[in-house]
C-alpha cells in the first residue's frame, strides 16, 4: 500500500509538511486517560487568553482553506473543530482509544490528524484534486461525490476518505472496534512544521509503542520523498 500526495498539490502548496506512521496491532481494550489528559493539559495552556483561531497551525490551514476557495469559519481543518470543541467543553468525547490519542496530541500540536483503517482502502490513498467520480461515504450513511477540483484522499478504487483535504474523514475508513492496522497522517501548513512536525510523529509513535506494544513505521515527505509505502 502507498500514501501520497499528487505532484499538483506540492506544486500549489510547497508548504506543506506531511507525517505519516502505519501501526498494526490496535485494540480497543486499552486505557488512554493518561496520555490523553497530558496533551489536553499543553492544549488548555495553548489557549490560555486566545482562541484556537489565533494559533500559527491554524491560522495557516485557514490561508490554505481559503486558497481553496472555502470559507474558513465555514469549513474549518479537523484540529480547528477539535479546540474549538475542546475550548467550549472543556474536553471531547471518548470514541475509540486510537482516535482519542490522536485527538488529544491533535489538540496539543494544533494539527490536523487522521487515523484511516488500512483494511477498509484498496492499494492506496493520494491526497489530489477530485475528478468528480469519487465516492464519499458519511459517518450516517449518506453517499456524497465531491465536486470537480476538491482535495479529497483518494484510494484506487475511487473512493474518497477525507473531503476538503483536511475537513472531514469517510466514514467508510473510520477507526472501529474491529481495526488492527491504522494509517495516521497528520499535515501542517505553518513556518515551524518540519520541527512541529518530527515532534508530534514521534510523540504518536512513543504513545502507540506505550499503549499497544505495536509494530510501527513513519515517515516525514517532502516533494522530493512524496510517497510512503508500506
Amino acid at each position: 500500500m502507498y500514501f501520497r500526495h499528487a505532484a499538483e498539490i506540492w506544486r500549489d502548496f510547497p508548504e506543506l509538511v506531511p507525517g505519516v506512521l502505519v501501526a498494526t496491532g490496535i485494540t480497543a481494550d486499552v486505557s488512554v486517560d493518561r496520555p490523553i489528559d497530558r496533551y489536553t493539559a499543553i492544549a488548555a495552556e495553548r489557549l490560555e487568553g486566545s482562541t484556537e483561531s489565533e494559533l500559527p497551525e491554524i491560522s495557516a490551514w485557514r490561508r490554505t482553506f481559503a486558497r481553496m476557495g472555502l470559507k474558513p469559519t465555514q469549513y474549518r481543518c479537523a484540529s480547528e473543530a477539535l479546540l474549538r470543541r475542546f475550548r467550549k467543553e472543556g474536553s471531547l468525547p471518548r470514541i475509540h482509544p486510537l482516535i482519542d490519542v490522536c485527538n488529544a496530541i491533535s489538540l496539543a500540536f494544533a494539527i490536523p490528524v487522521a487515523a484511516i483503517d488500512t483494511s477498509r482502502v484498496t492499494d492506496g490513498i493520494e491526497v489530489r484534486y477530485a475528478v468528480g467520480d469519487e465516492r464519499y461515504d458519511t459517518f450516517s450513511g449518506d453517499v456524497e461525490s465531491p465536486p470537480i477540483g476538491e482535495v479529497v484522499f483518494a484510494d484506487a478504487a475511487g473512493r474518497a476518505h477525507a473531503r476538503r483535504w483536511t475537513n472531514r474523514q469517510s466514514g467508510h475508513s473510520a477507526v472501529s472496534d474491529s481495526t488492527s492496522s491504522v494509517l495516521i497522517v497528520a499535515e501542517a501548513m505553518h513556518e515551524t512544521a518540519a520541527a512541529d512536525m518530527d515532534r508530534l510523529i514521534a510523540a504518536l509513535d512513543e504513545e502507540l509503542r506505550s499503549i499497544w506494544t505495536t509494530s510501527s513505521r513513519s515517515a516525514l515527505l517532502t516533494h522530493a520523498a512524496p510517497q510512503f509505502d508500506f
